[in-house]
C-alpha cells in the first residue's frame, strides 16, 4: 500500500483502539461469524490465520471455540490488546504476510481488506492464497456493493481512513482473478447505508 495510506490507517486504528475493543460488533455480524465457524467444523478445520483482526473479539471467539488461531493487525495498539485476551497476535501487514507457504487449512478477514488500494488488492489476496493449504476456506467480508475509492470526508476517525468499496460483480472477478473458486457470495442489506455487506466464501483454486 502506498506508505501514506499504511501510516495513515496505523494512526488511525491506535488511536481507537481502546474505543473499538470496548465496543460490540452488529448481531448479524456475530450470526456471520457463527456460520463460518459451523463451515469450520464441517470440514475439520484446525488451524485459522485471521488478518485485520483488531483488538482480538472475532479471534477470541474462534480461539474459545477450539480452533488454533492466529491474528494480524497493522496497529501495534490492536495488537497489544489481542495480546491481552491470550492470542497469537503479530503486527503485520497484508501484502507480506511473515508465514511459510500453506501454513493454516483457513483465513477470516472481516472487514480489513476494503482498507486496500485497488493496485494492491492483487498482492494482498496472492498472499492470503499463498498461505492456505490448497483446499483452504477464505472468509472475505467487506462493505460495498458501488465503486468507491478515497476516504470519505464524514469520516470520524482522525486521520481520514482509505476505503475502497466493488460493485458485487467486480468483487467477485478480482477473487476469480486472484485465484480463487467461489464457494458462496451473499449481498447483506444493511440499514440506513447505501453500501451492503459482501460476504465472499472462497478456496484456491486448483493451479493448471
Amino acid at each position: 500500500m502506498n506508505a501514506q495510506i499504511t501510516a495513515n490507517l496505523r494512526r488511525a486504528y491506535d488511536a481507537r483502539a481502546e474505543e473499538r475493543n470496548a465496543g460490540t460488533q452488529s448481531s448479524w455480524k456475530l450470526v456471520e461469524r457463527a456460520a463460518f465457524l459451523e463451515r469450520l467444523r464441517a470440514a475439520g478445520v484446525r488451524r485459522l490465520l485471521e488478518i485485520g483482526g483488531g483488538p482480538g473479539h472475532s479471534g477470541a471467539f474462534f480461539r474459545d471455540a477450539g480452533l488454533d488461531v492466529v491474528m494480524t493487525d497493522l496497529s501495534p495498539e490492536m495488537v497489544r490488546l489481542a495480546h491481552a485476551k491470550g492470542l497469537d497476535a503479530r503486527v503485520m501487514d497484508f501484502r507480506q504476510l511473515d508465514f511459510p507457504d500453506a501454513s493454516f487449512d483457513a483465513v477470516f478477514a472481516l472487514n480489513c481488506l476494503l482498507h486496500v488500494p485497488s493496485a494492491d488488492l492483487p498482492r494482498a489476496l496472492a498472499e492470503v492464497r499463498r498461505v492456505l493449504q490448497p483446499n483452504g476456506l477464505f472468509y472475505y467480508g467487506v462493505y460495498g456493493g458501488y465503486s468507491f475509492e478515497s476516504v470519505f470526508a464524514d469520516d470520524a476517525y482522525e486521520p481520514k481512513r482509505y476505503f475502497v468499496f466493488y460493485p458485487d460483480d467486480e468483487l467477485r472477478r478480482r477473487a476469480a482473478a486472484a485465484g480463487f473458486d467461489e464457494v458462496s457470495f451473499r449481498a447483506i442489506a444493511l440499514e440506513d447505508d447505501d453500501a451492503h455487506f459482501q460476504e465472499l466464501i472462497l478456496r484456491p483454486a486448483e493451479r493448471a
